[in-house]
């Protein structure tokens, strides 16, 4: 159904408009001139203008997740803007025109998503094709990623962001860019935005490997109360409320998630989080919106730690024992982000952002046990206090030349870390601290900015673009006799080139190419007088998306990265550290076939090969970066009232050292969900991890270590064992 309202008048021979959604905008619907050929996109506003038009044109607008809607312009439409309403369907494949999306990829994960829904943290980077992530202690820390050949460990090579509000934090004390992402609630993700390889202007330090970027929703169709209990002594709740409701101008909610659970562990993890967010938004006036949101997250733990397998080999651990089982430790970061959208003079679309983050974190962790104090054993804490401001500002244009159209967008931005006490100690029993092995305050400032075109030919689209960065590191060593203040700044310059052609709507090519860069942690660039504090990646991706029919898609990337420098955490000193350049090149397959409107089927593989560029062939290998990654499962919904699905994940083994002598065991793990919905509000779910009862390593490492009885250190793989057969289920209901 289409809603027209006239609102003003523009000259005779452009369109301008808007598309809507129950009176919310709908960014990057589709708006085309079956005429003219004429094509445009809505903006964060929803708005669109559309050129080359004229009485008797008809226009189609439509996105995926909507009924496309027609309409015949008139001499009196062309004279007015025009205000939209799109209807709200069932996501399916056989709607999916290639050359309609700005990105077709992300369109694609926007049906995965519709047709399994995120219900829980660890489920959230699962969507992003091709991504797998361990987890080192049941919920607690970072999950460690992999990507495109990458252990990225905790995001030294994958940025991640929340309503353009950054999660990666710089020069952390566990690790550079480690990236929780626990502050943010499953069911208040709106849309997930991603992009693989270094060719995004819009994204900057730790955009190698790839980005991903969360938007939450900006107002609730409907209440939720949920309640979830399982195995483990496990359970959580979670309340989503609408607070205001004006449909027309102003929305809020808040949304509260608490969690806990011993985990599988033969010592209980008492882990538990709480998790509070509210966000409100306005329309001050056709062209301007204002959002604010206030979160804040903590979470505490227990954890048994990275055992090592000799232990399991002789009979004296289960795979869920702990050599210490002091380790664990607690976490917290309050979020403030205002968010402001406006068109301003000759329809220029600006989007900003501030932010402001506090966060705290503490970590205990034993990776050695008695290897360096035979006394009192080794482990350490890692702790920091941080304040995060800063803004990022967008601004969009598009012109209409002779022959064809171009998007300009330009951008600037600001990132503060002010980082107090940035600690690694050597502690006894998480109570008592042996040595301070560093302590200090870093400050870190990143300006950036950048500019990107859309030159948009019809068939073919090119895309230049630049991004400049500028980075101050700062360390004041605590520990120093004397005042130290050591500082270096690094400027980084950052070219980018996409082609894209549409060789009909049914098949898109594309070859992308460009640098990016992840910095290195402050204490290490100045402690170790690094020349190079921003080693970049060179990269290039020659791809296509193909619909041979219309419920099959398939994606296909031949990819090549070349790192200037590798990072490799080394756990008993508890910092990242630069070893050398690197490259990988591979292949990315993807299948998505829609068997029925209710049965989706969809799996992503990686091929990688990983090599270090400083070491003789045979003594090259990068450890833990994974060579085949397989990720994918079946999904049904609405049959019946039953929905669900099954899914699975898989990891070759992989090698643990530089000359593959050891290796990291692969896994080949199985999830079951299934969900019945009644009585119109409520709904019974059921999940199952781990169905086949699989027995897996979920997070490994060569380490070597020494036990209290031992007289020499072993060097061999240690390992977090991952989550066997675990049960759950879940009732919640929606008003």
């Amino acid at each position: 159904m289409t809603f027209l309202c006239l609102v003003f008048t523009t000259n005779a021979q452009t369109v301008k408009g808007y598309v809507m959604d129950n009176n919310q905008p709908l960014e990057a619907a589709y708006v085309y001139n079956q005429t003219s050929k004429e094509h445009a996109h809505t903006n964060q506003l929803g708005q669109f203008i559309i050129n080359n038009t004229k009485a008797g044109d008809s226009l189609v607008i439509g996105l995926l997740g909507y009924k496309k809607s027609e309409l015949l312009l008139t001499e009196t439409l062309l004279k007015n803007q025009l205000i939209i309403s799109l209807e709200a369907k069932a996501f399916v494949l056989d709607e999916l025109v290639l050359s309609e999306p700005l990105d077709v990829l992300n369109s694609i994960v926007k049906i995965d998503v519709a047709t399994n829904p995120i219900n829980s943290s660890q489920e959230i980077l699962r969507k992003v094709p091709g991504l797998i992530i361990g987890q080192h202690a049941g919920g607690g820390k970072a999950e460690q990623i992999f990507l495109r050949g990458f252990d990225v460990d905790h995001g030294t090579d994958v940025s991640l962001s929340v309503d353009g509000m950054p999660v990666n934090m710089v020069s952390h004390a566990h690790g550079q860019g480690y990236s929780d992402l626990h502050f943010l609630i499953p069911e208040t993700i709106n849309t997930i935005n991603f992009g693989k390889g270094p060719y995004f202007a819009d994204h900057g330090d730790f955009n190698t490997a790839g980005f991903v970027d969360f938007k939450t929703k900006d107002r609730l169709e409907e209440n939720l109360i949920s309640f979830s209990a399982g195995q483990f002594n496990s359970l959580r709740t979670l309340g989503m409320f609408n607070l205001l409701d004006t449909k027309n101008s102003q929305n809020a909610y808040v949304a509260v998630e608490y969690i806990e659970t011993d985990g599988p562990f033969e010592s209980p993890q008492n882990f538990d989080r709480l998790n509070i967010i509210g966000k409100y938004n306005a329309f001050l006036s056709n062209d301007s919106k204002i959002g604010l949101t206030l979160s804040h997250f903590t979470s505490q733990w227990d954890a048994s730690g990275q055992i090592p397998q000799r232990l399991v080999d002789n009979g004296t651990l289960t795979n869920f024992g702990a050599v210490d089982d002091t380790e664990g430790g607690n976490t917290s970061r309050t979020n403030f982000n205002v968010q402001y959208s406006t068109i301003l003079d000759n329809d220029v679309a600006m989007q900003s952002n501030m932010f402001y983050s506090n966060y705290n974190f503490e970590l205990y962790s034993n990776f050695t046990f008695f290897l360096e104090d035979p006394i009192n054993g080794d482990q350490i804490k890692q702790k920091e206090e941080r304040n995060v401001f800063g803004f990022n500002t967008q601004f969009k244009k598009n012109i209409d030349y002779t022959g064809f159209d171009v998007t300009y967008t330009s951008g600037l931005g600001l990132r503060y870390d002010d980082v107090n006490d940035i600690e690694l100690s050597h502690t006894l029993n998480r109570k008592e601290t042996l040595e301070n092995i560093q302590l200090g305050d870093v400050n870190q400032r990143n300006l950036y900015g950048f500019f990107n075109a859309e030159i948009d030919l019809g068939k073919v689209s090119i895309l230049p673009a630049l991004r400049l960065e500028y980075i101050k590191f700062q360390y004041q060593n605590q520990l120093s006799p004397t005042y130290s203040n050591l500082t270096q700044s690094e400027v980084a310059l950052l070219p980018k080139l996409s082609i894209q052609y549409n060789q009909n709507n049914n098949l898109q090519w594309f070859i992308k190419s460009g640098i990016g860069f992840h910095s290195n942690d402050s204490r290490v660039v100045l402690n170790q007088e690094i020349d190079n504090a921003l080693p970049k990646a060179y990269g290039v991706d020659l791809g296509n998306i193909w619909k041979p029919t219309n419920k099959l898609v398939l994606n296909t990337a031949l990819w090549y990265l070349l790192s200037e420098e590798e990072f490799v955490y080394v756990g008993d000193a508890g910092i990242i550290e630069p070893s050398g350049k690197s490259e990988r090149y591979g292949i990315d397959l993807g299948v998505r076939y829609q068997l029925t409107d209710n049965i989706y089927f969809n799996t992503d593989a990686t091929i990688t090969r990983a090599r270090s560029l400083e070491e003789a062939d045979g003594n090259d290998y990068i450890p833990l970066a994974p060579d085949f990654t397989l990720v994918g499962g079946l999904s049904f919904k609405d049959i019946n009232n039953f929905s669900g699905g099954i899914h699975y994940r898989y990891v070759d083994d992989r090698p643990a050292n530089e000359d593959n002598s050891i290796e990291a065991e692969g896994y080949f793990i199985t999830d079951l969900n299934i969900n019945y919905a009644f009585n119109n509000n409520w709904k019974l779910g059921v999940s199952i991890e781990n169905v086949l009862d699989t027995d897996w390593k979920e997070t490994q490492f060569l380490t070597e270590s020494r036990l209290q009885n031992e007289a020499q250190p072993v060097e061999e793989i240690h390992f977090t064992p991952g989550t066997p057969f675990s049960f759950k289920t879940t009732l919640s209901y929606t008003f």
